[in-house]
Parts: C-alpha cells; sequence; structure tokens
C-alpha cells in the first residue's frame, strides 16, 4: 500500500487533504464552483468526442474519393504485371 501511496498512508491522507483545503480557497476566492468545474470537464470530453468523429468522418470521405481513383489504377497494374510475367515464361 505504502508504494501506491508514494510513503505512509495517514501521511499522505493528510498531505491531500490540505492540498485539497488550499485549492478549495484559492478556487473560491475565484468564484469558481464544483458544479462549474464538473460540467466544463464533461463538455470538454463531450466536444473532444464529437471532434474525434468528425475526424474520422472527414478521413473517411477523403479515404473513399481517393480509393475510387487508387483502387482501379492498382488493380491495373497488377493486372499488367501478371501479363507480362505470362509473356516472359512463354
Amino acid at each position: 500500500m505504502d508504494r501506491f501511496f508514494g510513503g505512509p498512508v495517514l501521511a499522505t491522507i493528510f498531505k491531500l487533504a490540505v492540498a485539497s483545503i488550499a485549492v478549495g480557497i484559492v478556487l473560491a476566492i475565484l468564484g469558481i464552483k464544483p458544479i462549474d468545474l464538473w460540467r466544463d470537464f464533461l463538455d470538454t470530453v463531450i466536444r473532444v468526442w464529437e471532434m474525434g468523429f468528425d475526424a474520422l468522418d472527414w478521413s473517411l470521405q477523403y479515404l473513399v474519393l481517393g480509393a475510387i481513383v487508387v483502387v482501379p489504377i492498382f488493380i491495373i497494374v497488377r493486372l499488367w504485371s501478371v501479363m507480362t510475367e505470362r509473356g516472359k515464361r512463354e
């Protein structure tokens, strides 16, 4: 348990409590409420999630657009190489 907390458990809990009180006082002076922090955090997570899906949608559109050109060229090149290899064997 000491390895997880980085030292004695009770001492670590006491340090965390003192630090939490100090940060709470500073946030109260700045007029920041816990519910506001929680809402902002959740809004940020939701925006990041949506941005991820927007990026996925964007990349899939360009993937399909590029594949329309690249895949037929790839097939033609592969068929051409197979046909030239057969010609060399004969």
